[in-house]
């Protein structure tokens, strides 16, 4: 059995069933592990063996950069995702923070780079001439090394949601160890078709997506993200399998729904971040599984959505998955509701997410040992989720530690707040966040889009918020902007930090705001004082 990418990738190269589908071009995998080869090859031949051979990829999800991946497994070295959102000096940074020697891109990606300085970085453009011949005169594959499990395959960047992205060391065990779980969960296999329209510099990509694919010989067909084209892709394709992560699922459902929607081929949708009525909705609308989770990039806590999860938990953690006070480095109480679900002890129920048996299948930051320092204490892994636990175990996400807000003297998280909001039908999408109270503490806003063609009254927020029993008065938003989008990663997570920066002042869209000690929202044009 393949202990490493490397291992696994040389068995599928004489394999002559479909490995990738892109537009009207089908590669078996054979012909893909040779051209991976020789793009390895020709790699290794232009890196200058004295500096460690990192080479970055900026690219979008296209046969080059499936070629890329696998050209670093087989060549053993290691392949480091650049973000294609990234701009300016922030993209400069994180080709330096990789050490980059290398870094392939294309015709569509090239112009992000100019203007940079990127002495000691030579740039290889798939689409030029210069190219073709680096690869057709590479010669046979001289692995730069044989890599072990624990060896780095990629270096994936996080999303930056709360900060600065930082380059993760993902080995390839990790890769494997996630591909193979996935692949034997949902029964994947040769007959299966795999979309990937998940950004692959990014870690759900590769290990719910490639990965899985990789392991089953599947075949993977990479695309570009479109709601509208979704459902064209999985039937010109005879899509089986798909991965997500943040608001896809919401988004696509956001489109017009038609009758046959669920004459398709789609079995399984798996990922992670979906609210509990997009996953229903889904699974409705096109007649498949869909199966949510939780993991960070560094892949330290899992959470898997069993059968019988309740509403609004993302499932049970894995073994040393707990919550914990960061402050008496102790476990928090179990959560206790009150008869309508409202959570009772939040001072005492809410913490951070940890590893209580350490860093799990993470490798650390590639020279960041702050960061490393920030993640791993007291021998755990803090991922800087927070999360309450009920007495069964299930585990409910409250956002990150940035989410706490002190609202009246009272503790108040995110996530509850937004589970509360998407119950409104009206709602495609919502982000709460704290903004300050002029006199101390917080005050919640929410920023939200509506589906498309709904129209939501203040009167009818104030109406849908006074139903819900669940939801303190306390929690209920001061502030509330019907906005067009919500600012996002490329993978499709919501940057709070940009709308917070907004405050109630700023922004597109309409804002709605509820007097002090009142339950009425009125609209307000700028200058809303706080």
């Amino acid at each position: 059995m393949a202990e490493t990418v490397q291992q696994l990738l040389r068995e599928r190269a004489e394999d002559d069933r479909p490995g990738v589908r892109y537009a009207e071009r089908t590669w078996t995998w054979r012909e893909h592990v040779a051209e991976s080869e020789a793009v390895a090859a020709a790699l290794i031949g232009a890196a200058d063996p004295d500096r460690p051979l990192h080479v970055g990829v900026l690219l979008g999800n296209t046969p080059d950069m499936l070629r890329a991946m696998a050209a670093a497994a087989l060549g053993g070295f290691t392949l480091c995702g650049i973000n294609t959102t990234r701009r300016g000096a922030g993209l400069l940074a994180d080709v330096r923070r990789a050490d980059c020697q290398l870094l392939v891109t294309d015709a569509e990606h090239r112009p992000l780079l100019a203007g940079l300085d990127l002495t000691g970085v030579r740039v290889l453009d798939t689409s030029t001439e210069e190219w073709d011949e680096l690869v057709d005169g590479a010669g046979p594959l001289a692995p730069y090394r044989e890599v072990g499990p624990m060896d780095t395959f990629m270096m994936i960047f996080t999303s930056g949601t709360s900060g600065d992205p930082k380059a993760v060391l993902v080995n390839h065990l990790m890769v494997l160890f996630a591909g193979l779980n996935l692949q034997t969960r949902f029964g994947l296999g040769p007959e299966d078709v795999c979309y990937v329209s998940m950004p692959l510099f990014h870690s759900n990509a590769v290990v719910a997506g490639w990965s899985p694919a990789l392991c089953g010989g599947s075949t993977i067909v990479p695309a570009r993200f479109s709601a509208s084209g979704f459902l064209d892709d999985v039937r010109r394709y005879g899509v089986t399998y798909m991965n997500y992560v943040g608001k896809p699922l919401a988004y696509v459902l956001a489109t017009p729904e038609r009758p046959d929607d669920a004459d398709n081929t789609l079995r399984v949708a798996f990922g992670n971040e979906a609210s509990d009525r997009d996953i229903e909705d889904f699974a409705r609308r096109f007649g498949c599984e869909v199966r949510d989770g939780f993991g960070s990039t560094e892949l330290a806590v899992i959470i898997t959505r069993e059968p019988g999860t309740p509403p609004g938990s993302v499932g049970r953690g894995a073994e040393g998955v707990a919550i914990y006070d960061a402050e008496t480095v102790t476990e928090c109480e179990a959560a206790r509701f009150d008869e309508h679900g409202a959570l009772l002890n939040a001072d005492r129920a809410v913490g951070e997410l940890v590893n209580t048996q350490g860093a799990g299948y993470f490798g650390g930051y590639y020279n960041d040992s702050a960061a490393d320092a920030e993640r791993l204490r007291h021998g755990m892994y803090w991922s800087g989720d927070l999360a309450y636990r009920d007495a069964e175990g299930w585990i409910y996400l409250a956002g990150r530690t940035a989410d706490w807000m002190r609202v009246d003297g009272e503790n108040l998280a995110a996530a509850p707040i937004e589970r509360i909001l998407q119950r409104l039908p009206a709602v495609n999408r919502v982000a709460v966040y704290a903004v300050p109270d002029p006199h101390v503490g917080d005050q919640v806003m929410a920023a939200m889009v509506l589906q498309d063609d709904a129209r939501l009254e203040p009167a009818d927020l104030e109406g849908f918020l006074a139903d819900q029993p669940d939801l303190s008065t306390t929690a209920w938003p001061r502030f509330v902007r019907i906005a067009p989008d919500l600012p996002s990663t490329a993978t499709n997570k919501v940057l709070k930090r940009e709308l917070a920066a907004q405050g109630p002042t700023a922004g597109d869209g309409v804002l709605w705001v509820r007097a002090e000690r009142g339950t009425a929202y009125t609209p307000a044009g700028a200058g809303v004082p706080a």
